[in-house]
């Protein structure tokens, strides 16, 4: 098993929930209130985003390019952030998220196909 490749998607998985709801979550939560407090809000999530992010990037970074670590990253941001615009902010679920999807499996495939 490659231990850095598992703790940096881990890690990523993390960060990208809070990078999710620092980008998104305003919309439904402080829609309300002057964009400013909205921004304030959402930077003080991305800081731990951010204290996640950066070791993910360096733990992979060891055994992968950064043109893989960002592949990975695009991943499981979609994978983020679809169940998040459908169960939290309540978007309709669309067929263009599966094309989307498989389009970055393309990406994958180019991405790791030296390794496979």
């Amino acid at each position: 098993m490659n231990y850095p490749v598992l703790t940096s998607i881990f890690l990523l998985l993390c960060s990208n929930v809070f990078m999710t709801f620092a980008w998104y979550a305003h919309l439904k939560e402080l829609s309300h209130k002057p964009w400013l407090i909205a921004a304030l809000v959402s930077w003080g999530i991305a800081l731990f985003e951010y204290l996640l992010q950066v070791p993910a990037n360096r733990i992979g970074y060891t055994v992968l390019s950064v043109g893989q670590l960002k592949i990975v990253q695009e991943i499981i941001a979609l994978a983020i952030f679809v169940p998040f615009s459908v169960f939290y902010l309540r978007e309709p679920l669309k067929l263009d998220y599966l094309w989307a999807g498989l389009c970055l499996l393309a990406t994958v495939y180019f991405m790791f196909r030296e390794k496979l």
